[in-house]
């Protein structure tokens, strides 16, 4: 039996920052050379367009993966899954959650619930089951020296090449009787029309490509409400035949908008370049279900409102009408009786109170 190996890729930083550029280049240089990693690198991962080589590269990797890039694991995972390369969620141990993320972790809650038998979202329902290999993806902010990340890739090597003996071994007994079983890792690649992993030179792979601003959708949350679809009036939204909503034409989204994301009642839409954590892709939640906007504990508009605003700003730099609450406000918002205060509204009272 052949060594496993683990592909392993590292989705550079946008720009050319000296320490996170030196970050990158230890963490390939202490893999380098070990016959148990592939290594590549790759430009920023939300930044490749469709016939990108790293895009292609991506698509015809078979089995396990391991990517590491300046986002939030979660928003790496569904970019990744955007782009047709699908896996069930490896779980890492580089960064334990805080305590207000165990609760509900969307990068593990939303993940761990795809690979569980469980009852799948409404949209996922829609879409082919992913291939039966495992991504594990790594936020390459959380630590600031190259000993923490190969250590945990080294740990992922181990728990990877176990199951894949395991997988190997429980097909024996058919090899035995003379059938020919192909391993289910394969399956990734071939489900892009890839059988065997694409090659390409460094350079190639590292074609600078434009900065692009885009919505990512995470399934396993997403309940296909079509509500993003009703709001944003730049087409950027589409449904398949089957229903299930998309991300269509993703350069008509405006760049530095992520009103869509707001008015989710599911918090599924990502954009991973967003200076909000909540919208980024991180592991936080809402106290009692509810989303949380630093802009509501000082005073500021709802969610709903400064969506609304963020999209007519766009209407109006693109020399159209603005519509404010007129048009495309989620029907969950209509109609709404009062409810009874709770924790959070008491909180405003206070600080509504103290005049800050």
């Amino acid at each position: 039996m052949s060594r496993f190996r683990l592909t392993v890729v590292i989705s550079q930083a946008q720009g050319k920052h000296p320490q996170r550029r030196a970050l990158e280049e230890a963490i390939v240089t202490a893999l380098f050379g070990d016959p148990r990693f592939e290594v590549s690198v790759i430009p920023h991962l939300y930044d490749l367009e469709a016939d990108h080589p790293a895009r292609l590269f991506l698509q015809s990797i078979r089995g396990d993966l391991v990517v590491l890039g300046w986002l939030y694991p979660r928003a790496i995972f569904w970019v990744l899954d955007r782009d047709g390369v699908r896996g069930l969620w490896g779980e890492t141990r580089l960064k334990l959650p805080e305590p207000a993320e165990t609760g509900e972790s969307p990068a593990a809650t939303s993940a761990e619930s795809q690979n569980s038998n469980s009852e799948l979202p409404p949209a996922d329902k829609l879409r082919p089951p992913p291939p039966d290999r495992y991504i594990y993806c790594l936020d390459l902010r959380d630590a600031e020296q190259a000993e923490p990340f190969v250590a945990e890739i080294q740990r992922i090597y181990k728990e990877a090449a176990a199951r894949a003996a395991q997988q190997q071994a429980t097909k024996q007994p058919l090899l035995a009787v003379g059938l020919r079983i192909r391993p289910s890792q394969n399956d990734a690649g071939e489900a892009n029309g890839q059988p065997d992993a694409l090659a390409f030179s460094a350079e190639e792979l590292l074609r600078p490509p434009n900065r692009r601003w885009y919505p990512v959708i995470d399934y396993s949350r997403c309940t296909n409400c079509l509500e993003c679809l009703n709001f944003c009036l730049f087409g950027v939204y589409s449904v398949t035949a089957d229903g299930l909503i998309y991300v269509n034409h993703q350069d008509e989204c405006r760049k530095g908008c992520p009103a869509c994301s707001r008015v989710c009642p599911e918090h599924a839409i990502i954009f991973p370049e967003y200076k909000s954590p909540a919208i980024a892709g991180a592991n936080v939640g809402g106290i009692d279900g509810l989303k949380i906007d630093l802009s509501k504990l000082f005073g500021g508009a709802d969610a709903l409102k400064i969506a609304a605003a963020e999209r007519d700003r766009e209407l109006v730099a693109a020399g159209r009408q603005a519509v404010g609450m007129t048009v495309g406000i989620p029907k969950r918002q209509a109609h709404k009786p009062p409810a009874p205060k709770d924790e959070l509204d008491k909180l405003l009272d206070q600080l509504d109170a103290a005049e800050l």
